[in-house]
């Protein structure tokens, strides 16, 4: 990920496949970035191969949090830019479409960015089956047709997590 930043805005360039594994780093990115004042957030998508549904689940978790308003009035947060037309029917299959703005061309920011040093984290397995769980809640929760098809990964996943939590004397996470 390439990130590049404004007062306000943050532009994050995806490169390759966006992944479960990839996903916890996008999320503490755009975690620290919204902390620093950033809330509106351009995805250049273009050299952006797959995204998996974790990482979709992630994105619409942050789609939903930077939308506003309803109808015809609907204010985007979250701006994919060239997204390539499976990555736009994975998200309308998923029913999370209308939390982004979609735009074809150039990017061009409209005021004054610079790039931003970013080095990748290396999550724990916990983290990552973590962010697995909330981002397919997250899906089951915005659409309905969802929870056929992740029920049954993220209870899976949850109870991985339960295991792994009572081999090391922690206390159980909740699904």
């Amino acid at each position: 990920m390439l990130v590049m930043v404004g007062e306000q805005l943050a532009c994050i360039r995806i490169i390759g496949r966006a992944n479960f594994t990839s996903s916890v780093d996008f999320k503490t990115l755009v975690d620290e970035l919204r902390q620093k004042g950033r809330n509106c957030f351009v995805l250049d998508l273009s050299e952006c191969v797959l995204m998996d549904s974790t990482f979709l689940g992630v994105l619409a978790g942050l789609g939903l949090k930077l939308s506003s308003g309803e109808g015809d009035h609907v204010q985007h947060g979250v701006e994919l830019f060239n997204p390539s037309p499976r990555i736009t029917d994975l998200l309308d299959t998923l029913g999370v479409l209308q939390l982004f703005k979609i735009t074809q061309g150039a990017f061009t920011p409209a005021a004054p960015t610079q790039e931003l040093e970013h080095a990748p984290g290396s999550p724990s397995k916990d983290e990552v089956t973590r962010t697995c769980i909330e981002a397919h809640q997250t899906l089951m929760a915005l659409s309905p047709a969802n929870a056929a098809r992740f029920k049954d990964v993220t209870q899976f996943l949850a109870e991985g997590l339960k295991k792994s939590k009572a081999e090391y004397g922690s206390p159980p996470v909740q699904p």
